[in-house]
């Protein structure tokens, strides 16, 4: 599969394929755990993503596919047998089609287009440091396209556990995706999904890490607070991209922040300018 941590597409023993990202991928062992978790949490709150799994890949398997390959350095190198991350292909390859890219004027014949308000809002929150990937796919027969929201692999700042918020950060490269958004109830129900969000929310999302992961609890249990704590910035984080020089919410109309809330995100937004890219 394309991408950084040169993923391979596998059929797993429940016969649905899976995008599988192994331990020894060139961007982070920790990019598992952010994939597990933030795409769990994203389900959670009722956002469109793929089911996730824990898949074991056997050392014998790996040493009878040549194909199962990590291209490091200029070395190549045998994909780590162990527990993998795995997100369940959106559709069956069999069953329909799926593409990374739609043309902008193909746009209004995705049916869900209204869920990128709420993958901003989650993006925001959990600070992804990456730009926000889509999916879009569709069975025989549909006139439409549905968004499957993918690659969480930079939610809490990759490997770094960090949140170095930027308005630019975890948003799509095209403004036409955010033509749906008029105020704050665009947001809704994600925002107040997040605000809601519980400590028991978040174990029940990382239960069953790997601690093999790079994941050790007392740092998780830090990002849980962290997280949390986060819960309240996020219609400021919101409000720092819409004031930034993207200018991405063309038909905002109403609901608008109350004057200090306002302030506060024009001074954020020209003190984060020089890193708005």
């Amino acid at each position: 599969m394309r991408g950084g941590a040169q993923a391979q597409m596998m059929r797993c023993d429940d016969g649905h394929f899976y995008v599988v990202k192994f331990q020894n991928n060139p961007q982070h062992v920790r990019v598992l755990a952010n994939e597990l978790l933030a795409t769990r949490i994203a389900a959670r709150l009722g956002l469109p993503v793929p089911v996730v799994e824990v898949v074991g890949v056997g050392e014998w398997l790996i040493a009878h596919t040549p194909e199962l390959r990590i291209e490091l350095a200029g070395q190549s190198l045998r994909c780590a047998a162990g527990l993998q991350f795995g997100a369940r292909f959106v559709v069956d390859p069999f069953a329909g089609q799926v593409f990374d890219y739609l043309p902008q004027a193909m746009l209004p014949r995705v049916r869900n287009l209204e869920t990128f308000a709420g993958v901003l809002a989650f993006d925001k929150w959990t600070c992804n440091a990456n730009g926000r990937q889509a999916v879009y796919w569709r069975r025989p027969r549909e006139q439409k396209y549905t968004a499957s929201f993918v690659d969480q692999g930079y939610c809490f700042n990759a490997g770094e556990w960090s949140f170095p918020d930027a308005p630019l950060r975890g948003v799509y490269g095209w403004n036409d995706v955010y033509a749906a958004v008029t105020g704050w109830d665009s947001f809704q129900p994600w925002l107040r999904r997040i605000e809601e969000f519980s400590a028991a929310d978040f174990n029940a999302c990382a239960a069953d890490l790997p601690p093999e992961w790079g994941v050790g609890w007392d740092e998780l249990e830090r990002l849980r607070e962290r997280l949390l704590a986060r819960r309240a910035r996020v219609r400021e984080l919101i409000a720092a991209f819409r004031f930034s020089t993207r200018q991405p919410f063309v038909n905002w109309s109403g609901g608008d922040l109350s004057a200090k809330e306002e302030a506060n995100s024009n001074q954020q937004t020209a003190v984060s300018r020089p890193a708005d890219c």
